[in-house]
């Protein structure tokens, strides 16, 4: 028989409504049955005792809110009647053990991928082009339309035919009721685009931005370093770089960070300074001439095996909702641990939406030089958010909020699920690389965009993105599986969804069942074998964190 609600910690204070509850609803807590006094739809919490104000509310086993009104036990909490708190936290004990989840079914197996020399295994192949500063993002789009169609990575879909559809019925004299009221047919589908002249090469990438100038000089560095993230990553071949010249970003400042994660960076690199070269004819003419020879070089490398211990994974989640926590995020926490188990490395980041849960992690910390560094670090953000105005409890989306998770700890309890229960090796500023094998930290906003392209810079080949309500995130060169935490938003979005963990909501399947589901699916994807639909729609999204207060 399936249960209504969940308590997800024997030491919580609330349930979980696995589906919508109406007034008089008996539930069974414990044993006992408690009558539900108002309406609580599904992903939103009852208390399961009366609470009065000041009351600490527990889930997941920590300190998530503070009643601010009297609520009755069987009562719903709401933004209304619960304000966000956490409990203090130290560095930590440095005593906690682990126990490694069995991988014999996984021990000997390999994923195909591309060896680079510096020992990393990307799990795909492009090429780059890359501004220095905002004033060459005209030149890009130039270049974006010269060599995507052509080369054979044009989207394969296209919304002209509607477009035409509607141009008619204008032409015909139709209303505007008839035409917000009109049948249109379907996207066309093109039948597989023009042939690859690189067939070995994934695609052109070209990573716009709007930084490079103005502001801090700090943020020129911090962009650099992200920049050089991306052309030194296993998943790129090579890069061709426009400079303009005077800007704060200059070519020597991206060398610098290079040789920083590379200090025998051999891959195919040009850079082309516009100021020094002259006409944008010439430097267009250089840079297509360039990027030529550098596919060429990057079209003889292919696939081989590679053991799953050079997998570097990066977690993400975003559009969460009220069974994020309890199904998708602990599903992706099970195959952290089965990648960190396999020899791999996983990175887990978003610091805004760790607060709440500081005292677990500083525990898992591998040593106290581990544990302080993370403290410093999320400390450090959390005053920049209050100096600003804000706070790290004012992070929970509109979309968070109405799909059950109404204070940052909440959401944050649940998010730090997606990292399992690996000791903690290495904590990284944004954008430093990521170096050891195991479970690290990386310190970026919640912004789910921000964040994974900090993942990526940092050294994730394939990323693991959790969404409740659905988003289509992705990424210039990292595939991001998108996993859903419910059946519904499956159904509703199977456009982008990739994996659905709803079947844990359901009661049709264990964490365990699917987060070792979502292992074999890292694999097939990572050997490129399968498409994720972030790849498969073109959805490169690309958002440098300009080091200031984003939560």
């Amino acid at each position: 028989m399936k249960t209504n609600v969940l308590k997800i910690h024997p030491d919580d204070s609330v349930l979980v409504a696995l589906s919508d509850l109406e007034p008089g609803e008996q539930v069974l807590n414990n044993g006992t049955y408690l009558p539900v006094t108002e309406a609580i739809p599904a992903k939103h919490k009852l208390t399961i005792n009366e609470l009065a104000p000041g009351d600490p509310i527990t889930m997941y086993g920590v300190l998530v809110g503070k009643a601010k009104q009297p609520i009755q036990a069987g009562g719903r909490l709401t933004t209304f009647n619960v304000q966000h708190a956490t409990n203090s936290y130290d560095l930590g004990s440095e005593t906690s053990t682990w126990k490694a989840p069995a991988i014999d079914k996984w021990q000997n197996q390999t994923f195909m991928g591309y060896h680079r020399s510096d020992g990393r295994v990307g799990t795909a192949n492009y090429w780059l082009v890359i501004p220095l500063v905002f004033c060459e993002n005209r030149n890009i789009q130039v270049l974006k339309e010269a060599l995507v169609t052509d080369l054979g990575y044009g989207q394969q879909r296209t919304w002209q035919k509607q477009t035409h559809e509607l141009m008619a019925l204008v032409q015909a004299g139709r209303t505007v009721e008839e035409v917000l009221q009109a049948d249109l047919q379907g996207a066309d589908q093109l039948a597989g685009g023009k042939q690859r002249l690189f067939p070995n090469v994934d695609g052109v990438k070209f990573l716009s931005h709007e930084g490079g100038c103005g502001g801090t000089r700090q943020d020129a560095q911090a962009l650099c370093g992200l920049l050089a993230g991306y052309i030194t990553h296993p998943n790129v071949a090579g890069a061709t770089v426009l400079s303009l010249g005077c800007q704060n970003a200059q070519a020597a400042m991206l060398q610098e960070e290079i040789q920083k994660r590379s200090p025998n960076f051999d891959k195919p690199l040009f850079m082309l300074e516009q100021q020094a070269i002259g006409t944008e004819e010439a430097l267009l003419g250089q840079a297509l001439r360039q990027t030529f020879a550098g596919l060429m070089q990057a079209n003889t490398q292919v696939r081989q095996p590679a053991p799953l211990s050079k997998l570097v994974i990066g977690l993400e989640c975003g559009g969460s909702d009220g069974f994020s926590g309890i199904s998708a995020n602990p599903a992706v926490g099970h195959a952290s641990d089965l990648v960190v188990a396999l020899g791999g490395t996983v990175i887990l980041s978003e610091f805004p939406e760790l607060c709440g849960v500081e005292q677990e992690l500083c525990d898992r910390c591998v040593d106290t030089e581990t544990a302080s560094r993370f403290r410093e670090l999320m400390s450090t953000y959390a005053l920049r958010a209050k100096e600003a105005g804000s706070g790290f409890d004012m992070n929970p989306s509109p979309g968070n909020i109405r799909d059950g998770l109404i204070t940052d700890a909440m959401k944050s309890a649940g998010a730090a699920k997606k990292g399992g229960t690996a000791p903690i090796v290495d904590v990284l500023d944004y954008p430093e690389l990521v170096t050891k094998p195991g479970l690290n930290l990386l310190c970026t906003p919640g912004n789910d965009v921000e964040s994974t392209t900090a993942e990526v810079a940092s050294g994730a080949t394939v990323v693991l993105f959790t969404t409740g309500l659905g988003t289509p995130t992705g990424n210039p060169i990292a595939p991001v599986i998108k996993i859903s935490s419910n059946t519904a938003l499956a159904r509703r979005m199977p456009d982008i969804i990739d994996i659905n963990t709803g079947s844990v909501i359901d009661g049709d399947e264990t964490i365990q069942q699917a987060g070792e589901r979502m292992l074999e699916q890292i694999i097939s994807v990572a050997s490129g074998q399968v498409e994720v639909a972030a790849v498969r729609h073109g959805q490169d999204d690309f958002i440098p964190w300009k080091r200031g207060v984003s939560l």
